[in-house]
């Protein structure tokens, strides 16, 4: 068990940003489910409303749990909030949907292929963003 501890706080930063990206992917689609097919609201609206959610979702959980952030007041977080959904715009056009378009429309590749690599890319830049600019220890 002490070593199962040990590892965990060695990569306790990688580990919770992964469990809570997954969460945050729960939160989108049941967001979407409550929104577009409980309530009825049109499909594309709802997805929009559900990436806001899940974003918003990781947005807290990557300051509170994974990052640690501690900003003071509500200039600075609304800040850190703002980037953080910028980063989050950049990488889901550049990222998710160019390289995918890319992928599979310039050079042919199976679409779902493209999709579990545009995905990883994602974590990754998603990552790197919160890291290094986003979250970054001052």
């Amino acid at each position: 068990m002490d070593k199962i501890k040990e590892q965990y706080f060695k990569y306790k930063e990688i580990i919770n940003y992964l469990v809570f990206g997954g969460l945050a992917t729960v939160v989108n689609f049941v967001t979407y489910f409550i929104v577009a097919r409980l309530m009825g609201i049109d499909e594309v609206l709802s997805s929009g409303i559900s990436w806001f959610f899940s974003v918003l979702f990781a947005y807290i959980t990557n300051k509170l749990f994974v990052f640690e952030s501690k900003t003071d007041g509500i200039k600075a977080v609304l800040i850190e909030m703002g980037s953080f959904f910028l980063a989050r715009i950049v990488s889901g056009i550049l990222c998710d949907v160019g390289t995918f378009a890319l992928m599979v429309k310039v050079f042919n590749i199976n679409d779902l292929f493209a999709k579990v690599v545009t995905q990883i890319m994602v974590v990754i830049v998603n990552y790197i963003f919160s890291k290094l600019i986003i979250f970054r220890k001052k």
